[in-house]
This record gives structure tokens, C-alpha cells and sequence, in this order.
């Protein structure tokens, strides 16, 4: 009933709203069996994990990318155009490398569960290409250890094991600061 309700007056968050109820009442382990698809053009990408998904309903989905995290990129003001939150190394370059390998493409996400930011986390298939393992890989972001859970956790470790040998992007500073460190030294800051 409420769920009906809700669509009446939001359609755009009947979808979000099964998922996260789904996450409620499930722990995340048992929500991994339970993956939801969804497919659509890639209308924006935030940063180097996160973009912004357009069904062709017409619905808007706020995608966060499962198993990275990638550097923070500098965060603009609107109005003025300034930069009022600092970025890291390669937090610019890890946006533009996703920029290139999906923005304006079709792609399928199975979604894994809901974040605290209310985004999708999900992996992102364009065709048989996992960008989520892409981004490790390459180097652009770095295993999220943290919330790596089952049979990917291997592929994402492994992932970025080669990347760090390979001394690619993020592995090529000689001072790494990892971006949930960084996130906590800003909120330190100010």
C-alpha cells in the first residue's frame, strides 16, 4: 500500500524503493542472490565511482560502483564555478576514464543494494566488460576491501594486486593516500 502510494506521487522512486526495502529487511549477504537489472543510457559520470543512469522509462538512477573506490575529484560550486572541496591525485583522471568507456552508452547494472547516500551499488556491464573491474585494474581506483564480499572479492583483489605491480595510475604515486583516508583528514579539516 505504501509503495503504491509513493509511486502515485513519486514514480521515480518505485524501483530505489523496492531495492532498499529489499535491504532493510535482508542483510547484505542474502541480498546478493536477490541482484536486480537494470538498463540505460549513461547520462553522467560524478566521479571514478559514480554515475548517473537514465532508463528508457525515463527513470533517473543514481549508480554508485560496486568493489572501488576511487580517488575524490575536486568538487565545484555550482554558482561560482570554484572549487570549494580539494581532490586527490588521479581523482580527475579516474572521472575522465570512466567518461570515456561509458558515458552516453547503453549499459546493464545488477544492482547489490542501496548505500547511505540512498545510490544503486551495482556493477556496471558494458556487453561482457565489467567497468568495475576495468577501473581496478587500470589502476583508476583501488579494491574496496571493506565491503568486497563473495566470489568477487578474489577478481577485485586480484585486480588490484596487477595494477600494483604494473605500477599503474593510482599505484605510480610515490604517496598513495587511500580516498577513504583522505574523505576522513577533509571532514578533519573542515
Amino acid at each position: 500500500m505504501l509503495a503504491r502510494s509513493l509511486k502515485k506521487y513519486f514514480p521515480v522512486l518505485s524501483i530505489s524503493f523496492c531495492i532498499l526495502a529489499l535491504t532493510i529487511f535482508l542483510p547484505l549477504k542474502e541480498v546478493f542472490p536477490l541482484t536486480r537489472t537494470a538498463e540505460g543510457i549513461v547520462s553522467e559520470v560524478t566521479d571514478g565511482d559514480t554515475i548517473k543512469l537514465e532508463t528508457k522509462e525515463g527513470t533517473k538512477l543514481k549508480i554508485r560502483l560496486y568493489g572501488l573506490d576511487a580517488p575524490e575529484s575536486p568538487k565545484f560550486n555550482r554558482k561560482t564555478g570554484r572549487i570549494n572541496k580539494p581532490g586527490q591525485a588521479f581523482g580527475k583522471e579516474a572521472g575522465d576514464v570512466l567518461v570515456s568507456k561509458i558515458l552516453g552508452k547503453k549499459v546493464k547494472v545488477d544492482v547489490l543494494g542501496i548505500d547511505r547516500y540512498d545510490r544503486m551499488v551495482s556493477i556496471v556491464w558494458l556487453g561482457d566488460r565489467n567497468i568495475n573491474l576495468e577501473m581496478v585494474r587500470e589502476g583508476m581506483a583501488e579494491a574496496y576491501k571493506e565491503y568486497l564480499r563473495g566470489p568477487l572479492k578474489a577478481q577485485f583483489l586480484k585486480a588490484e594486486t596487477e595494477a600494483r605491480i604494473a605500477k599503474r595510475g593510482i599505484w605510480s604515486l610515490n604517496e598513495y593516500e587511500r580516498p577513504s583516508e583522505f574523505r576522513k583528514s577533509q571532514k578533519i579539516r573542515g
